[in-house]
């Protein structure tokens, strides 16, 4: 493996893509093909971007096994080499984590996405143990992602501080947001604190800050379009490269805030979902439903979502 290598192509905008299903919710592999084509002749390729398969946004911990393995080789095999090709795997056991990881790796994926095994854990000593005991064991990339969301899934500074040493550990999904016992959100971390290690280390956003990110010394971010419409993403990376931080912050808020705030308006008013599947149907280049049970968007939600990519110059 080499650690120089997967950290230089591991930045910029994380495209986190969707994994397409048929009508029946089988996985479309051969839209999953067609879909890998289109992000990489929109610009989704290695040193710009990263492709992510089967992650949470992904429906990944949705699909059985035998699914995920040949998703994940589907992607490889289509980019013919053009782009960087990640997987996820979710709440595993160490077990679990390191028989995936061996799957994935024999299919070609450079690294993958591992979130903390929420349900075998309850100290940083064993979150700690378990991502040295995974890097020990194979030979990819390894992001982890801070889940203080869940229980037992908040991965705190020091304990970044000392996965640093793992070989495979390459990046770190960063996020501050702590709670307390009561899941009440604490101030525990400033988001800064974590940048002793942007040396060491990948500090990828996954708070809708990418600006802030990018300042402080970090590699990339997770809140993107750029399934959607790449070139959004790619112009707002292309912009912090220069320095051009108050235009990038302009083009970056242009779009996903609203977006955001279209979905909290959803999920308070109906429960309904809006997700990169929904905006993606509208624009012509759809990846299929969601899994049940999430539900799809009504006919007028649906309508002011048009509105809303119209005012976007998308369409």
């Amino acid at each position: 493996m080499n650690r120089d290598y997967l950290r230089k192509t591991f930045s910029g905008p994380i495209a986190t893509v969707p994994t397409p299903f048929d009508s029946e919710f089988r996985v479309d592999f051969a839209r999953m093909t067609e879909l890998t084509n289109w992000w990489i002749e929109n610009g989704l390729v290695t040193g710009k971007s990263v492709i992510k398969v089967a992650a949470y946004s992904g429906e990944g911990a949705k699909l059985r096994e035998n699914e995920w393995v040949h998703l994940l080789q589907t992607v490889v095999q289509a980019s013919k080499g053009r782009a960087t090709v990640w997987g996820a795997i979710h709440n595993l056991d160490t077990y679990q984590a390191i028989e995936y990881a061996k799957k994935a790796k024999d299919v070609g994926v450079e690294g993958l996405q591992v979130s903390p095994p929420i349900f075998s854990v309850s100290t940083q000593d064993e979150i700690l143990k378990h991502y040295g005991a995974l890097s020990s064991a194979v030979d990819m990339g390894i992001l982890v992602y801070n889940n203080p969301w869940l229980t037992n899934g908040a991965i705190y500074p020091d304990t970044f501080r000392k996965m640093v040493d793992f070989e495979c550990v390459i990046a770190i999904k960063w996020t501050n947001n702590y709670r307390d016992k009561n899941f009440n959100p604490t101030n525990d971390c400033s988001y800064e604190e974590i940048f002793d290690l942007k040396d060491k280390i990948n500090i990828i956003d996954n708070t809708v800050q990418p600006i802030l990110n990018h300042k402080l010394g970090g590699h990339g971010y997770i809140q993107t379009v750029a399934p959607i419409y790449p070139a959004h993403d790619l112009k707002i990376s292309e912009l912090m490269d220069e320095g051009n931080y108050e235009k990038a912050n302009e083009l970056f808020n242009s779009v996903v805030p609203r977006i955001n705030e279209l979905q909290a308006k959803f999920t308070s008013t109906t429960g309904n979902d809006l997700d990169q599947k929904e905006i993606m149907q509208l624009m012509g280049n759809p990846a299929g439903p969601k899994r049940p049970p999430v539900n799809p968007l009504n006919s007028n939600e649906k309508d002011e979502l048009l509105e809303l990519i119209k005012s976007f110059g998308w369409l």
